[in-house]
């Protein structure tokens, strides 16, 4: 029988090595892992504080663009991971929104997406729809700027804008009330008459023009608003509706808008 020494004699070199070994592996992999978190915490800080930089840039720019008080809420979203963007040259998606922007005379809910958006001068983005929401208050108001419109009478019924108003008949006003079905022409805004009552009572619009002859034309007509005075040339109203309490406009945004005074300027309405 052998004694421990001469066993201990017999075994290799690397049996007395490889449990050394072994037990050096476990610092090493701890300390990869601690270096791969906090690289992942860095990057997340980076990206917050990137993601706060751009949000604060866009919303100072649209506050000061159009004048609003430093108090006035602008909400701005930026999609994506944003340091790469920034290393690219242009942010992906960018939506802003705010309420009771002032357009022209009256006021509406905005909000704004572009795609494409570049971080540096000289390069258009790659383009944008804007939305615009009114209520029925700020409805009265862009439509009392229309010569003749009774905008004080104007309420929301989906999917129409109701008005009335009064007609004489042998000295006797008559009340009218009239449904308009909005749309889009040519970027204006069209209101169309597509029902209407008489005294509570509905009539259409060839018995109603018998009636009243010449005067009811002032019921039978379109009414058109034209708001290229009030917004850039860039922008095109595409659609109009009425949606629950609001009438609704979409809007196409020229990517060049960015780059080009032109289409920066307000239209003309002629």
């Amino acid at each position: 029988m052998k004694t421990g020494a001469e066993q201990s004699a017999e075994q290799p070199d690397w049996a007395y090595a490889e449990a050394p070994r072994r037990r050096r592996v476990w610092p090493w992999v701890v300390a990869f892992g601690i270096v791969v978190v906090l690289a992942v915490v860095a990057w997340f800080a980076a990206e917050a504080i990137a993601r706060d930089l751009v949000t604060r840039t866009i919303r100072d720019e649209v506050s000061k663009r159009l004048s609003l008080s430093a108090s006035h809420e602008v909400d701005v979203q930026v999609g994506g991971v944003v340091i790469p963007q920034l290393i690219g040259g242009s942010l992906d998606e960018v939506t802003v929104s705010s309420e009771d922007v002032p357009v022209g005379s009256f006021m509406g809910d905005v909000t704004v997406t572009a795609q494409d958006v570049p971080i540096r001068g000289g390069a258009d983005m790659g383009g944008a729809t804007a939305t615009v929401a009114l209520d029925e208050e700020q409805l009265r108001a862009m439509l009392s700027a229309v010569d003749g419109f009774p905008a004080e009478t104007v309420g929301l019924d989906e999917p129409d804008v109701t008005m009335s108003t009064e007609l004489q008949l042998f000295g006797v006003s008559v009340p009218v009330g009239v449904l308009l079905t909005p749309s889009a022409d040519d970027g204006d805004v069209v209101f169309t008459p597509s029902g209407f009552q008489v005294a509570g009572a509905e009539i259409d619009a060839e018995r109603l023009a018998a009636q009243f002859g010449v005067l009811a034309d002032i019921v039978l007509r379109d009414w058109t608003v034209c708001l290229a005075q009030h917004i850039p040339a860039g922008v095109t109203i595409t659609d109009v509706r009425v949606e629950g309490d609001a009438l609704v406009a979409d809007a196409d945004v020229d990517g060049a808008i960015v780059t080009d005074p032109t289409l920066q300027a307000t239209g003309t309405c002629e």
